[in-house]
């Protein structure tokens, strides 16, 4: 998975996503709300408001919601700029309610923090930023400057000093700390979100390259004979026009392009035969496939069973299971990319779980990030040696979460190290280490009893 295959996922407005019908109906419940206060505090109460001001601050909020209601689409969705104007008008319209009835003296400050919540929820870090601020000054005026709330009788209603600066110092610890909470868990799933979507398409563009080599290999397989027949038939007319050199010049072009379409069709179908046969292969073969991508780019990539001889003989076979060789073609790239000269692959097994073993001669994992290895969109800063080193490398952190996820998906468990101590008596490995390991029967094919067959292979419809 490359930078712009998924720059769509860093770059997106998040605010993009909101329709303008779920806007405009929080703001129908929160003009339900305030005319519900108002006409309690008056008729119940008797607190003297500045009535015409609230119902005036209260219609613009209805005014806005018809015009809405009556000139946009009701699917339409709402681009970055247009919430944030909507918040920031619900935020003014709320404070200035609050003003004409106390200010800080007044309980309903706290509702202040809803349109924070928001802007921290569905909009870009400036925009938290700015609603964040706007609020936490209009908070501050307010303890200044505001209406003061009267009886019927004309006393004025209000909180002692140290409570009103206890309520706005809470304001502003809950602006800041409700901000940074709304804003790290809707990244945290918006980023989880992001990742498994490119883990899916990888899968399935995996699966999709895998179905269609089985369709190119059986259509090498029928094309076989009458390439062959074409084959046949131009080196008989090589030999009848022997006697005339242009034609037979022709003849011998004809079995030239026969014999390419051939080479052609067994390079495309090679590696995607539909065969109950090779549904499973010798588990270092495996490893090899997931490598191949990666085996001719400057670096050294060796591939070692450890084990003594008798170990050797009884190599077990592995599932070629899509995830499990892009899970694993994923991690060799990773050490491709971060090796100096050479990477070693390690397939040990034992009874009872198999697993592998990835290492590098490169600099290894950076300590402060070894444990978020595989969580998406990670990355570190790049020194300039390394831009210098590997000016063409832009990792976003998604190719570890998607061989991770992949591989977890087949009954896998991963563990990410640094190499500090020497591996088989070298002490070169010293790199980046990831060891995949599976329950046995998680990864091994279940052995066929003596003389039962593998069934027949799937028929090919057009």
């Amino acid at each position: 998975m490359t930078q712009s295959e998924f720059g769509i996922f860093q770059e997106r407005q998040r605010g993009s996503f909101i329709r303008l019908r779920t806007m405009i109906w929080l703001r129908w419940c929160a003009i339900v709300g305030q005319l519900a206060a108002i006409t309690l505090a008056q008729k119940f109460y008797n607190l003297q408001l500045e009535v015409g001001l609230c119902y005036l601050a209260v219609g613009v909020s209805i005014v806005g919601n018809l015009i809405a209601i009556f000139v946009f689409p009701e699917n339409k969705r709402l681009n970055e700029a247009e919430n944030f104007l909507m918040v920031l008008f619900d935020l003014l319209q709320l404070c200035f309610l609050i003003y004409l009835t106390g200010g800080l003296h007044n309980p309903f400050t706290i509702l202040i923090l809803g349109p924070v919540i928001v802007s921290a929820t569905i909009m870009t870090l400036r925009s938290t930023i700015i609603i964040g601020a706007t609020a936490l000054t209009l908070v501050t005026l307010m303890v200044f400057f505001h209406l003061p709330l009267r009886t019927e009788q004309g006393f004025i209603m209000r909180i002692a000093d140290v409570f009103v600066f206890g309520q706005w110092t809470a304001i502003t610890i809950a602006v800041i700390f409700l901000s940074l909470y709304a804003r790290q868990i809707t990244e945290e799933m918006n980023s989880m979100g992001d990742a498994v979507v490119a883990t899916q398409m990888a899968l399935s563009r995996t699966q999709m390259l895998n179905n269609l080599g089985g369709v190119v290999a059986a259509a090498a397989h029928e094309l076989g004979t009458p390439l062959a027949t074409i084959k046949l038939a131009s080196a008989e007319l090589i030999e009848d026009l022997a006697d005339k050199p242009e034609l037979q010049d022709d003849a011998r072009l004809i079995r030239q392009q026969a014999d390419r379409c051939r080479d052609i069709l067994q390079s495309m179908g090679r590696a995607g035969k539909e065969d109950l046969q090779i549904r499973s292969a010798p588990l270092v073969e495996m490893i090899r496939e997931a490598a191949e991508p990666h085996l001719n780019r400057g670096k050294d990539v060796l591939i070692e069973t450890l084990g003594s001889d008798d170990e050797v003989l009884s190599l077990p076979l592995a599932l070629r299971r899509p995830e499990i060789i892009h899970g694993l073609r994923n991690l060799i790239q990773n050490a491709v990319d971060f090796a100096r000269a050479t990477v070693w692959v390690e397939a040990r097994w034992t009874e009872n779980e198999v697993s592998i073993r990835i290492m590098d001669d490169g600099p290894g994992y950076p300590t402060n990030m070894l444990g978020r290895i595989g969580d998406p969109f990670v990355r570190n800063r790049r020194t300039e040696r390394d831009r210098t080193a590997r000016p063409e490398y832009e990792g976003m952190g998604l190719g570890l979460f998607i061989a991770k996820t992949l591989l977890q998906r087949s009954g896998a468990e991963l563990s990410f190290a640094n190499g500090a101590d020497k591996v088989n008596g070298s002490s070169q490995r010293r790199g980046a280490v990831v060891e995949v390991v599976w329950p046995r029967d998680a990864i091994v094919p279940p052995s066929l009893p003596k003389g039962e067959g593998i069934g027949e292979n799937p028929s090919f419809e057009a």
